[in-house]
């Protein structure tokens, strides 16, 4: 059950429904479609065709999902996700204005006209265009982190 199935590790069943689950409450819509299992719907959210990202609640929250086309984007192995704090995923001049975001999010529930630029491990930035950001719940509805969604970006250049 190595690196070939991330989705059926770290709990990322249950994250994936609370990603599905608050988006599809918040912006009225599927994330993907959903059918089939739990575990089909992970599978099926890790190998979509655009970006999603997710942290935690703690404060500083870290990372905690990641599907193929994020974990490529970084340039990160799951391990190394899971140990890094989402602030990380901006360069410090552009973390203010990441937070900013953050804060509007979890006023207004979602934000949909995300623009900013993010880097790479290993040092590649590039500019998100129309990112979709969004409050996570858990089953009882209560705050659970942050997720992200887009699939338009532009690489800027390395460090």
């Amino acid at each position: 059950m190595a690196s070939s199935t991330p989705w059926l590790q770290n709990g990322w069943i249950q994250q994936s429904q609370h990603i599905l689950g608050s988006y599809q409450r918040l912006l009225g819509k599927p994330l993907i479609e959903t059918h089939g299992s739990q575990t089909e719907q992970a599978e099926s959210l890790f190998n979509a065709p655009f970006v999603v990202v997710a942290h935690g609640i703690q404060g500083d929250p870290l990372l905690n999902y990641a599907n193929a086309v994020a974990l490529q984007l970084w340039k990160i192995s799951v391990p190394v996700l899971l140990e890094t704090p989402s602030r990380m995923t901006a360069e410090p001049m552009h973390r203010d204005e990441r937070a900013d975001l953050l804060a509007r999010t979890t006023r207004d529930g979602y934000v949909d006209d995300y623009r900013g630029i993010r880097i790479a491990t290993d040092g590649r930035r590039f500019l998100i265009h129309r990112a979709t950001v969004w409050n996570l719940a858990d089953n009882e509805g209560h705050y659970a982190g942050q997720a992200a969604t887009f699939d338009q970006w532009t690489t800027l250049s390395e460090g």
